[in-house]
């Protein structure tokens, strides 16, 4: 399979960059009316090239004026070769510095000098001006790059140029791309005939006609209606092209340069990104916390603050992990590559690579979250995915988040997943949504749960265990029922606890009276089985008995929980016998009669009154036994 390889053009303005391209492909890259007027690139252009050896390439014109940075910064994005345009009759200038700079930063390894305008210097100026450019490539990486000296005019040196740019080209490895489709936008216009068109450089993944698509962060979705690679139509197209996408009713006004095409409910957006930071050697002064930055990653240009994390400045040079708090979302994946330029006057500053692309508030001086962020330079996958489940508690990560923010294949990343399962470094929440929560917090979890219920059996001695609603609401900030049941299934297969249909309990547990306490018991429980169906109330048997309310309380549930009282409403228990006898009872009439009104459930209990009839026949309805269909009651059909 072909490699994508996508040719940048970069350097001071007026350095014939434009000209160079257009020498090289016959193709006028400026194409705005002011951009011909004015003899300058403003807006980035494209162009494409048939290498001799077969070889295709995109290439992406970048404007060389200071006021247009910010559209070169759009551009370098998806680069793998530059060509640096230095002019014979200038040499090195300041946006060829900041070229070479944001080139540095965006983590582009190959390249090469074209010295231009060769047509315009004798001899003498010409060596003054390899001997600039060697002295400015050194320690960069077109440091020992091939210089090749062209004019655009005379065309000589053109064929020297093509055919070091296919070596360069032939020695570019083959990028490692995510699976994740990503599209940053760098135009939108309207085609007569054809609707809405995007182009920009396809960053990873693939995209097919026919697919929907999302514009993030806006969220809207739309479906591929047409795909052109270097203007021709296809099929499909892969990462590291030039891709111009055309969509079904999706209005021109309703995208912009800095939107980033992906899968729907794929990208995560975020106003906090974690991020290594290389400070420019080049900057006059140290830089400060909370310094105001323009946030330049994809195409995109947000304002926002750069957050210090382990240092009160950064020094000129210096490099450390940083927050950076944005004014707007962004959609990155970790190892995105961005540019910092200061807010005012704008100058490019510094850059690097993202390192958690959603990320959270940090307390300044965080030794676990600096450690950890350090660490996600390092490359382990599973130090990776621990650190990313470690800042999440229970909500933890599906696979899909999972994706973007360790950028690992999916086919690894789901291999090392598995591994760790088998290690319990993690544990799956939710197997449908492929949710999976960190061992050690789950572990601390455990701990706790196991504390809470340690504390309810002292206090409740008697009780047979904890109702689990009521041990879900000791974690109020949990409100994930799956998280629960995984939790209560493994610490139940683990022997920690017993569940018995809503209640929990330690297995050690076990309900012990006290001698008063089985005296109580058994004149409650006599009290019951004595009365049938009209026991007194349970305050008047506390009274009665001289009991204080929490003993008493506390041997009923215990009662309740043995099954020997069945309790209605109000204040009133019953025999569980008793009821067990009026429920055959009652059955046996329904399935005789079909139906019974409240005055013939009141027979069948030989005649009680009204107080205990109401609450009997309402018990048997809350059980399912019965329904009530108008003024009768019915046996409920069980499916």
């Amino acid at each position: 399979m072909e490699k994508n390889i996508i040719l940048g053009t970069a350097g001071h303005i007026d350095h014939g960059k434009t000209s160079l391209v257009k020498a090289l492909t016959g193709i006028e890259t400026d194409r705005l009316k002011e951009e011909k007027e004015r003899g300058i690139t403003i807006e980035l252009g494209f162009a494409w090239l048939d290498l001799p050896n077969g070889q295709h390439i995109g290439i992406v014109d970048m404007p060389g004026h200071e006021k247009f940075v910010k559209n070169m910064v759009a551009g370098s994005s998806g680069i793998d070769v530059v060509a640096m345009v230095i002019a014979a009759d200038e040499g090195v200038m300041p946006q060829t510095r900041e070229h070479m700079e944001i080139c540095n930063l965006m983590g582009i390894e190959h390249g090469m000098v074209a010295l231009t305008k060769i047509d315009m210097v004798d001899e003498d100026l010409l060596e003054l001006a390899l001997d600039d450019i060697n002295d400015f490539v050194q320690g960069t990486f077109l440091e020992g790059k091939p210089i090749c000296p062209v004019s655009s005019v005379t065309n000589q040196g053109l064929d020297e140029f093509i055919k070091t740019l296919e070596t360069i080209c032939s020695n570019v490895p083959e990028r490692k791309f995510s699976s994740i489709f990503r599209l940053p936008v760098d135009r939108v216009f309207s085609m007569k005939g054809f609707g809405t068109v995007i182009t920009g450089t396809l960053a990873s993944g693939s995209i097919n006609v026919g697919n929907d698509i999302m514009v993030y962060p806006k969220q809207i979705v739309s479906k591929v209606r047409g795909i052109q690679v270097h203007s021709s139509s296809v099929e499909t197209a892969g990462p590291g092209t030039r891709t111009a996408i055309n969509f079904q009713g999706l209005d021109k006004e309703s995208v912009s340069r800095g939107d980033i095409l992906s899968t729907p409910d794929t990208l995560i957006e975020s106003y906090m990104v974690d991020a290594h930071f290389l400070y420019l050697k080049s900057n006059a002064k140290p830089a400060k916390n909370r310094t105001r930055i323009r946030f330049h990653s994809g195409t995109s240009e947000i304002l926002g603050y750069l957050i210090l994390l382990d240092r009160e400045e950064l020094l000129p040079g210096d490099d450390s992990c940083v927050q950076f708090r944005l004014e707007a979302p962004v959609c990155c994946i970790k190892d995105d590559r961005y540019v910092i330029r200061s807010y005012s006057p704008m100058k490019t500053i510094g850059g690097g690579a993202i390192l958690n692309p959603a990320s959270q508030k940090h307390k300044l001086f965080d030794k676990t979250v600096i450690q950890g962020l350090e660490n996600l330079m390092l490359g382990d996958n599973e130090q990776i995915i621990l650190f990313f489940l470690s800042l999440k508690g229970y909500q933890g990560l599906s696979f899909s988040q999972l994706r973007v923010m360790t950028n690992i294949p999916d086919k690894k990343l789901n291999t090392t997943l598995q591994k760790m399962l088998a290690k319990q470094q993690i544990v799956q929440t939710d197997k449908e949504k492929q949710k999976f929560v960190s061992g050690d917090f789950f572990d601390d979890f455990k701990e706790k749960l196991i504390q809470k219920l340690s504390a309810y059996h002292a206090q409740n001695p008697l009780k047979e265990g904890m109702p689990t609603q009521e041990l879900k609401s000791k974690f109020q900030y949990i409100d994930d029922a799956k998280f629960f049941n995984i939790l209560f299934a493994k610490l139940s297969g683990e022997k920690f606890i017993v569940l018995d249909k809503n209640i929990v309990k330690l297995s050690a547990h076990k309900v012990a009276l006290q001698v008063d306490q089985h005296e109580v018991k058994e004149k409650i429980k006599g009290i019951y089985q004595i009365s049938g169906l009209t026991p007194p109330f349970f305050r008047t048997i506390c009274q009665d008995l001289n009991l204080d309310k929490k003993t008493a309380m506390d041997v009923l549930h215990m009662l309740i929980d043995e099954k020997s009282i069945v309790k209605t409403k109000d204040d009133l228990y019953f025999d569980a016998r008793t009821m067990d006898s009026l429920e055959q009872k009652l059955t046996a009439y329904l399935k005789e009669k079909e139906s019974i009104t409240t005055p013939e459930f009141k027979d069948i209990t030989c005649g009680v009154s009204r107080k205990y009839v109401i609450p009997l026949i309402e018990y048997f309805d809350s059980i399912n036994l019965t329904i009530r269909v108008g003024d009768t009651r019915q046996l409920r059909r069980k499916a």
